[in-house]
This record gives C-alpha cells, sequence and structure tokens, in this order.
C-alpha cells in the first residue's frame, strides 16, 4: 500500500462510525494514481460531507502530501 493510501485511509478511520469497514485500493492509470475508498454504507455521507466539502478536504491533504493531484473516489458499496 502506498503512503497516499496509507494516510488516506488513517483520515477516513478517523471520520467513520465503523474504521474496520474502511478500505482503499490503489489503482494504476495512464494519467497517474487513483485511489478508491470503500466505507460501511452508512457511512458514505460521512466521508463525502455536505455539498462533497469533507471529499474535497480529503482531496486536498492528498494533493498536498504527494505533490500533484491525485484522484479519489468514494465508491459507493451499496450499489450492485
Amino acid at each position: 500500500m502506498s503512503m497516499l493510501a496509507e494516510a488516506l485511509e488513517h483520515l477516513v478511520r478517523g471520520i467513520v462510525d465503523t474504521p474496520e469497514a474502511v478500505r482503499v485500493d490503489t489503482r494504476r492509470q495512464p494519467r497517474g494514481e487513483k485511489l478508491e475508498v470503500r466505507v460501511d454504507p452508512a457511512d458514505l455521507g460521512r466521508v463525502i460531507g455536505r455539498q462533497g466539502r469533507t471529499a474535497s478536504a480529503l482531496r486536498a491533504v492528498l494533493d498536498g502530501l504527494a505533490g500533484h493531484p491525485v484522484r479519489m473516489d468514494v465508491v459507493d458499496t451499496d450499489r450492485r
């Protein structure tokens, strides 16, 4: 797991009610690294935040750590 994925997992575990359900997957893409965050469906709103503010703040922290824009997606695990 990359340093960015570990940092993101640590931050998200501090936000959610079910930290043991947090999983961060790293995917390599032609345009760079993509981090996919999976949480308990009940915690999805906490990670996204009102009008996406929490997710935006997490992206800003990741961008600062990486020194370049990093794509982060919150995956809805409730959908099939």
